[in-house]
């Protein structure tokens, strides 16, 4: 093939400093979306959790500030500013400025460190708008600003500490509108629920959180670490056992782990590699998972509560009700990507195992009670496991002997490309057959659910399979469940959960979202589901018709058309079935009008918590939530 571009010396492009930063923000913050904006907020507190780990540090005070700029301020050693010996500049000014430059690569400035690629700060630095940083250190204060990357004046002396022993760092920047082009705002919640998991993972250090958009604050400070991170995430849950808790070093290598059974049918699991959530496990996950499964096979056979004939436990029997943290502190660190997800040192698997093996088989043999419980939770999973695995290949020898016949109930669309095709999950048969009738037929599949189904949260798989609405669930999506899991069959590519604007509506799009949640994470990890967003209210004005989708959006409109409520013919729409299938299109359905709630998990440990405190057994903890929050519900149907 021909063709014309030059390919020389000329053309090979050398991204000087911090531009490859600005050049190609994915590879440095995992993009330009909300997810990568609260990632610069975590690398400047990472470098502030890692003096916490050194033993310098006990206080970090975090500031969201009303024009979205963010003061991380620490009471560590302080930035070094002393001139560095090859650069020739400020050590402060290398550390802001170079990529690959920092404490933690050797040199006896960190032991472990979670900032270890060294782009942390300096990658925050290049995506800003300006940043400034206060260093507090020899018992002066020294200052230099920032404005996209480039310091605008050598690091000078401002002022004097009150006290020689006070250091510390204070870094504040505002990201830079011409990376980050999307109107974004800090979400004080997922900034939140990231800070407590780091003071659960760093014992004794406080994190102080100020919100000063919306005057909220928030404190964290563990005392017991992760054992507290475990009472916290069970404190819904009917417990078999007290926490068990070890923390070990071997070969420079720290390792603490908090196990404790529940009655609860799912798993709640989380890694940390030095304070990263490691989302995606690694070797540190493997490691405990495995001596867990093994040393329950082991005390179970020993103690004959497994007999020869039984089968060993599988994994997913031993993790039924689990609730476990690991937690590891480790020198060098290898890391899957830059933005932390998964660990991949394989001696952490080795002493992970050896660490918690013997652990826990010494608790089970100290607390027999305890052992019982927790082999006849595994026993129960073991049996409901297999019935589940019956039901299941009875779900698909019968799909099998049907030639893979779709639920009857379905409605179909034509196109085959699942990238293209959308399932919408509607409550009823008048909002299905209002959905039907108004749909596009050739992308848009509809499937109408009978009542409500059942509460997943409660019951076994093996209970779950038993449900009609559910099995059609399943079989129209094509992905299977459990074992059988594989996205690749998902026949659509989008999942949409459509419910009346009410309280049964929001009842049933939760019980949907719990089990999505729990049975099938992948579609949401993936971001495959979607919520609609129905209309709220039809205002009818001067022969014209517009929608309104919320209270904010009815005053908006009102506003804008410059008449008063009752000027207009205003109804208020309380489920699907009352729109007419051309409406419930126009608003709802035409891609090219409707709104749709993409449905993540930014914090897997606090939507265990939250699901397992709505949707679980436990009474108090919900009735708590409904009177914490009944005054600041809106349009209650009741």
């Amino acid at each position: 093939m021909a063709t014309n571009a030059s390919y020389n010396a000329k053309d090979i492009q050398v991204l000087e400093g911090l531009e490859a930063v600005r050049r190609r923000p994915g590879m440095y913050v995992g993009g330009t979306d909300i997810k990568a904006l609260h990632h610069l907020v975590y690398e400047v507190v990472d470098n502030s959790i890692d003096e916490a780990l050194a033993g310098s540090c006990t206080r970090i005070e975090i500031v969201i500030h009303p024009d979205q700029s963010v003061t991380v301020t620490d009471n560590g050693r302080g930035i070094p500013v002393d001139m560095h010996p090859t650069e020739k500049k400020s050590a402060l000014e290398v550390v802001m400025t170079k990529l690959h430059a920092g404490g933690k690569f050797g040199g006896g400035g960190y032991k472990v460190s979670g900032g270890l690629h060294g782009v942390g700060v300096s990658a925050v630095n290049a995506l800003s708008a300006w940043c400034e940083v206060e260093v507090r250190r020899d018992g002066q204060i020294h200052f230099q600003r920032y404005e996209r990357g480039y310091p605008q004046e050598p690091v000078k002396i401002i002022g004097k500490v009150k006290k020689a022993e006070d250091t510390g760092t204070q870094t504040t920047f505002r990201f830079d509108p011409l990376i980050f082009t999307e109107a974004l705002e800090y979400r004080f919640d997922t900034l939140a629920q990231r800070f407590r998991e780091m003071a659960f993972v760093t014992r004794g250090v406080t994190i102080h959180f100020v919100d000063e958009r919306s005057n909220r604050q928030m404190t964290f400070y563990f005392e017991g670490g992760i054992t507290s991170f475990v009472r916290y995430l069970n404190r819904n849950r009917e417990t078999l056992h007290p926490v068990m808790y070890v923390e070990k070093e071997i070969e420079g290598i720290g390792i603490e782990v908090a196990v404790q059974y529940t009655d609860a049918y799912t798993e709640s699991i989380y890694s940390f590699a030095n304070t990263i959530n490691t989302v995606d496990g690694g070797t540190h996950l493997t490691g405990m998972r495995a001596a867990l499964t093994r040393v329950v096979n082991d005390y179970a056979r020993k103690s004959g509560l497994l007999k020869d004939a039984d089968p060993n436990f599988s994994g997913d029997d031993t993790r039924e009700g689990l609730t476990a943290i690991v937690s590891i502190k480790h020198p060098d660190p290898q890391f899957e990507s830059q933005t932390k997800v998964k660990l991949m040192n394989p001696e952490v698997q080795t002493y992970v195992t050896q660490v918690t093996g013997e652990a826990f088989y010494t608790f089970l043999e100290e607390n027999p009670q305890a052992a019982k419980a927790i082999v006849a939770k595994c026993l129960t999973s073991a049996r409901a496991r297999d019935a589940a695995r019956k039901a299941r290949d009875l779900v698909i020898r019968k799909s099998a002997l049907e030639s893979l016949t779709l639920p009857g109930k379905l409605a179909d669309c034509s196109e085959r490309d699942s990238s293209k095709t959308e399932l919408y999950i509607v409550e009823g048969d008048s909002a299905g057959g209002s959905a039907k009738q108004g749909r596009d037929r050739h992308f848009q599949a509809i499937l109408p659910l009978r009542g409500k189904i059942m509460n997943t949260e409660r019951a076994r798989l093996d209970k779950i399979l038993s449900s009609n609405e559910i099995k059609a669930l399943i079989s129209a999506l094509g992905t299977g469940i459990g074992d059988n899991f594989d996205l690749e069959g998902l026949r659509y590519g989008r999942v949409i959960i459509m419910t009346d604007a009410d309280v049964d509506g929001a009842h049933i799009r939760t019980l949907l979202l719990t089990f999505f949640f729990r049975y099938m994470p992948q579609l949401i990890e993936e971001g495959h589901l979607y919520i609609a967003q129905p209309p709220l209210y039809r205002l009818a004005y001067k022969n014209q018709v517009h929608y309104a989708y919320s209270e904010a959006d009815k005053d908006k409109l009102l506003k804008s058309l410059g008449v008063s409520a009752d000027k207009v013919s205003l109804s208020r729409y309380k489920g699907l079935g009352e729109m007419n299938p051309q409406q419930l299109w126009e608003t709802t359905m035409n891609p090219v009008n409707r709104t749709l709630l993409l449905v993540t998990v930014d914090d897997a440990a606090e939507a265990d918590r939250t699901f397992d405190m709505l949707m679980g057994d436990a009474v108090d903890p919900r009735k708590r939530f409904i009177q914490t929050h009944a005054r600041s519900v809106r349009n209650l149907d009741i």
